[in-house]
């Protein structure tokens, strides 16, 4: 059987002018999706009420926890030593986070611990991947 981690957390979403609003998304990671972290967002913060996942490398989030990542819709840096800021990019705007670092350490961690960095590829069904993804087609 699979695990799944779901660690729950504070952020902050900081928006424009100056100002702040706090959230608790949770950060997911999926022992079948051994590459990808998620932060899922709760409903009442979405504009239609749904549930709104982000999906990026884990090696992003690793590396924006030591400096500056990212190069495409979510960008990762640490800001100052117990902060991290996590900015997502979409068609309608930016998003800026602020999450508590040792959290996301944490939860970096425990899914180090489900799968070692670097061990990602020995967890992928890669013909099981293909399947679906010709089944959606």
């Amino acid at each position: 059987m699979y695990k799944v981690i779901d660690h729950t957390v504070q952020a902050q979403l900081i928006t424009n002018p100056p100002t702040t609003r706090s959230l608790t998304p949770a950060l997911r990671y999926d022992e079948l999706d051994p590459l990808a972290v998620r932060i899922v967002f709760p409903p009442d913060i979405s504009l239609d009420g749904a549930e709104v996942s982000w999906v990026f490398a884990r090696e992003l989030l690793a590396e924006g926890l030591r400096g500056p990542a990212g190069e495409g819709d979510v960008h990762v840096w640490p800001c100052g030593l117990e902060r991290t800021v996590i900015e997502l990019h979409t068609g309608e705007g930016v998003a800026v986070l602020e999450f508590r670092a040792a959290d996301l350490w944490g939860f970096l961690q425990c899914s180090y611990e489900l799968v070692p960095a670097g061990g990602e590829s020995a967890r992928l069904d890669l013909d099981e991947g293909l399947a679906s993804l010709l089944r959606g087609v």
